[in-house]
């Protein structure tokens, strides 16, 4: 038996996010891309109201996809489109584009999150530029979900004093970031 031709068809995988606490669903908008971020979350110890405590000064981590490849960097960068607010960043490691975005519901319910891991957001996109050459693989998001988290918490110790204002905790971490874009835009 031979085959004469065979008939290719591409079909878009559909991202499925994972279940969430309620105040963590992202209503209207669809799902585009999951990655694994592995890295830390800094914290610095600083004077508070209560005399010193660790403070986040931003995220350092690399995301991959399900093959194992970096596909973007996570950090604390200016946004510039709110005149330089430092916000959580997201840039493509291809085409370069980039999102940043603000924490607006946020989850430590142990149903989901595991003991000592920071908690599960919800982030709204605060602002997004398209890379150089006009890539968007970002560009279009609208809300990013951090979930099923591993360690990241600031330590317990360390920062009691005031002798330890300025030391610095790297504290390393993993997560899963869900991107969101608008459902009119995403069909």
């Amino acid at each position: 038996m031979q085959i004469v031709g065979l008939l290719a068809t591409s079909v878009a995988l559909a991202v499925i996010p994972p279940a969430v606490p309620a105040n963590l669903q992202v209503e209207n908008a669809k799902a585009f891309l999951i990655a694994h971020a592995s890295g830390t979350q800094n914290y610095i110890c600083l004077p508070s109201a209560t005399g010193v405590a660790w403070t986040l000064f931003g995220p350092q981590a690399t995301l991959f996809d399900e093959d194992q490849r970096q596909i973007i960097t996570h950090f604390l960068s200016a946004n510039p489109g709110e005149n330089g607010t430092l916000r959580p960043t997201w840039q493509h490691s291809r085409d370069t584009s980039a999102v940043w975005a603000a924490a607006v519901e946020t989850s430590s319910d142990s149903a989901y999150v595991a003991p000592g891991a920071i908690p599960w957001l919800k982030l709204r996109v605060m602002g997004a530029q398209a890379g150089p050459a006009d890539g968007d693989k970002l560009a279009s998001a609208s809300f990013i979900q951090r979930v099923n988290t591993a360690g990241g918490a600031a330590p317990a110790t360390g920062c009691s004093s005031s002798t330890d204002i300025g030391r610095r905790a790297l504290v390393p971490y993993a997560a899963d970031y869900v991107f969101y874009r608008n459902r009119s835009d995403a069909e």
